[in-house]
């Protein structure tokens, strides 16, 4: 068998096999999928035999023969006494060590007998529990979800006899499982087959979907479906050059040094500019799924430890890549560098792990109140660019009133938008929406069309955002004037 086809999780046991060592720990909740890993192994080793031992089932090997004993005591005395080369697997096998000190001194001798004798044990469990006397005798392996060689050679399993499907469908439909377990992902392609779409890029969306609600059940991650194209968000032409330029990088990002394909970047500016909006259309442009960390639940306790939460659903997301992962008012959960404090240390994880984390993963950041951010958090480096998004200036006003116009079936040919702007002088985007949804209502609810004065009328009466929180908003605008790039370029 090739290895430039082997999965991440074979490797990785395969390589601690042929270094001789003789016991590891597998933490996974897929048994199956581990008894699968192992038998890939024995079989990329030269046909080694895969023994499997339960509390339930007993001790037996693949090809049907029967050691026969429940007992495991029992069971670690036929691993010493066996002849050749073998693969033992014992499932649920920390609760046997837990419980008796006879069964981890025997664990020991059975250490000492494999040791070079290509004999090599694999406790699988969904918790960690080993015992301080063999922990330094036994490899630990996190068994993170499947990589995208393991998901195709499961679709192409799991899918055979419905439909062929190209090794492009295949390499698409793995794209979108991934970061789901293999029985998650087999739920996944029963929906898809049910949806009654042939197999391939018409049964993303399916797939989709049911990742969506295994994701949300995490609790501190969001799955967000409403995409949103570059053209719907108004002005910001800088920000929206930059992410094209981008965009083609991110998309050689396998064949580019890492230091050159894009991490992320990071939104500050004024609520209600369009910062979110943006985010959805960047997981649009790059053509990836988006998913939102929400930093409140996580610091919320209900999940556990903060930091550990934040730590696990960082990696979940690697697990996912390639994709777009939001973090939204990052400034809520990251401000404080207390080195001893939980804050602190969850800081310090994130700092290390944007320089590091996998290069299919895109960060984009959003924060409004930008003073609280740590100096660390906006150096190059962390991010590739540190956005401002200032108040729309006229131009990008006329955009976004008849963006959300057309988005509503309004003909906007004979209004005279750029008459509009002089009664909305410091106005947000989301206070432009909010003038054209109080017009159309009004208009509704007189059964007749909307003209231009009812957008007039509305807007004479509002006060803008910019007014009733002047000082915070220059406060705003000066703190972020010689640190970060504007989203609009400076030429008006």
């Amino acid at each position: 068998m090739s290895t430039a086809t082997e999965s991440r999780a074979s490797r990785t046991i395969r390589e601690a096999m042929e270094t001789g060592r003789p016991l590891v720990y597998i933490r996974s909740s897929e048994e199956q999928r581990v008894a699968r890993v192992l038998a890939e192994v024995g079989q990329r080793s030269g046909d080694v035999p895969v023994w499997t031992w339960s509390l339930t089932e007993g001790l037996r090997s693949a090809d049907g023969a029967v050691a026969g004993t429940d007992d495991p005591r029992k069971a670690l005395d036929f691993i010493v006494a066996h002849d050749g080369a073998a693969i033992f697997h014992l499932q649920d096998f920390h609760e046997p060590l837990r419980e008796s000190s006879e069964i981890r001194r025997r664990l020991r001798d059975v250490y000492a007998a494999a040791l070079d004798r290509k004999k090599f044990v694999a406790i699988s469990s969904p918790v960690r529990e080993v015992p301080e006397e063999i922990e330094r005798n036994l490899l630990f392996i996190e068994l993170r979800p499947p990589d995208l060689v393991e998901l195709i050679e499961f679709l192409r399993e799991e899918t055979r006899g419905l439909g062929a499907a190209s090794e492009q469908d295949y390499h698409q439909m793995a794209r979108a499982l991934q970061g789901l377990t293999l029985d998650e992902s087999r739920y996944a392609v029963r929906r898809a087959v049910a949806s009654g779409h042939p197999l391939g890029p018409q049964s993303v969306p399916a797939l989709l979907e049911e990742k969506k609600l295994l994701v949300n059940r995490t609790g501190v991650i969001e799955f967000i479906s409403d995409g949103t194209h570059l053209s719907e968000v108004g002005g910001l032409e800088g920000l929206k050059r930059w992410l094209l330029e981008r965009r083609k990088l991110f998309q050689m990002r396998d064949d580019l040094d890492s230091e050159i394909v894009p991490k992320g970047l990071l939104m500050m500016g004024i609520p209600g500019c369009g910062k979110s909006l943006c985010v959805k259309a960047i997981a649009n442009a790059f053509e990836l799924p988006l998913y939102r960390i929400d930093m409140s639940e996580i610091f919320s306790g209900r999940r556990g430890k903060a930091e550990g939460v934040f730590v696990e659903a960082c990696r979940m997301m690697e697990d996912m890549a390639p994709a777009v992962l939001w973090f939204d008012e990052i400034e809520m959960g990251l401000t404080s560098t207390e080195a001893g404090g939980e804050q602190g240390r969850i800081f310090a994880f994130f700092l290390t792990w944007m320089q590091e984390k996998t290069r299919g993963l895109f960060v984009a950041a959003t924060a409004n109140r930008i003073d609280l951010l740590p100096a660390e958090m906006i150096r190059k480096g962390r991010f590739d660019e540190v956005f401002f998004v200032d108040l729309p200036v006229a131009s990008e006003q006329v955009e976004i009133f008849r963006i959300h116009l057309v988005r509503r079936g309004v003909d906007v040919s004979g209004f005279n938008l750029e008459q509009l702007t002089q009664f909305t002088i410091g106005w947000t985007g989301a206070e432009i929406e909010q003038c054209v949804v109080s017009a159309i209502t009004r208009a509704r609810l007189e059964d007749r069309e909307i003209t231009e004065h009812d957008l007039i009328t509305i807007a004479a009466k509002s006060v803008p955002l910019s007014r009733t929180m002047k000082e915070q908003i220059s406060h705003i605008r000066n703190w972020a004037f010689d640190r970060a790039m504007r989203a609009t370029p400076a030429t008006r």
